[in-house]
């Protein structure tokens, strides 16, 4: 399943803003801050129907 480009830049800007408006100055140290953000990311790629055998690869590099 490929997905459009449109697709995935509304994908992205819905991620950004999602996770702009969650994170916390030491996201990077805490793994509840960490687990917060993949729980939002992945949330977003269920709404779009991103493949769910991709998404953890998706969350890794949002997570990067």
């Amino acid at each position: 399943m490929l997905l459009s480009t449109t697709l995935q830049s509304r994908i992205a800007a819905e991620i950004i803003t999602k996770v702009r408006t969650s994170v916390t100055i030491d996201w990077t140290l805490r793994e509840s801050a960490r687990a917060k953000i993949r729980v939002i990311v992945k949330r977003i790629l269920n709404k779009y129907g991103y493949p769910p055998d991709l998404q953890e690869e998706a969350v890794k590099t949002v997570l990067m």
